[in-house]
């Protein structure tokens, strides 16, 4: 069984060169760097750009100050903490010396 689409050398190679040429007229009729249009739209985006630029640094900056509140915060909470435990220290070293005082006396008043 033949094929039916008896498309010979030729037949393809005109067919690619037509393609082609289309293609080469579609990049020439494309608008060109120096074209107003394109000098607008060039100028727009990087207009977008500075903005996104500018947008991404005050987000960092303020992630910045974020993170050194919450350094700060937990900087206070740790100095807190550790007062407290200072406190309960003293506090028991101060509960033991009457606890001792006691005793000594104690044992004074027994030998007397």
């Amino acid at each position: 069984m033949r094929h039916l689409n008896t498309n010979g050398f030729a037949e393809r190679r005109a067919a690619a060169a037509e393609a082609k040429r289309q293609l080469l007229e579609k990049f020439a009729s494309a608008p060109k760097a120096t074209d107003p249009e394109m000098q607008e739209r060039l100028a727009a985006r990087e207009a977008v750009a500075v903005a996104r630029k500018a947008r991404r640094a005050e987000r960092d900056a303020l992630k910045t100050i974020e993170n050194q509140r919450l350094l700060a915060e937990a900087a206070a909470a740790e100095i807190e903490k550790r007062k407290e435990a200072e406190a309960r220290v003293a506090a028991d070293e101060a509960a033991r010396k009457v606890e001792r005082d006691r005793r000594y006396a104690a044992r004074k008043a027994r030998q007397a």
